[in-house]
């Protein structure tokens, strides 16, 4: 088992997991959750997801609804398989290009993130 560092800060390190097989609800028939859950204060966010979403879908919900607001994770924590990420984080990456090519020194900060993370 590997020893888990404590964030010295909040959305230092993130915990992402999903929840499936939902019954749909809401007018877009959502049937999945990503649950985020904030290390530092334990705190858990629930989203509604449709299981059609690609990881590029992924992607942007993640960089609209945290990244832009809290700034890169140091650590994403998963009970994935290293491996199994990786090609959600190459179409991530991009994703993040084709999508913020405006914002391009932010997005190249983030490759590099991913890239290190992941060693891609």
């Amino acid at each position: 088992m590997i020893q888990i560092q404590e964030p010295n800060s909040p959305w230092e390190i993130v915990h992402m997991d999903w929840v499936t097989v939902l019954a749909p609800g809401g007018d877009r028939s959502f049937n999945t959750c990503p649950v985020l859950v904030e290390r530092y204060s334990k705190t858990p966010i629930f989203l509604p997801f449709n299981k059609y979403n690609t990881a590029m879908d992924t992607a942007i919900m993640i960089w609209n609804r945290f990244i832009i607001h809290t700034g890169l994770f140091q650590s994403i924590i998963s009970d994935r398989h290293p491996n199994s990420l990786q090609p959600y984080e190459k179409i991530s990456i991009t994703c993040l290009e084709q999508s913020y090519n405006s914002q391009k020194s932010i997005t190249l900060k983030l490759m590099d993130y991913y890239r290190e993370l992941y060693k891609l």
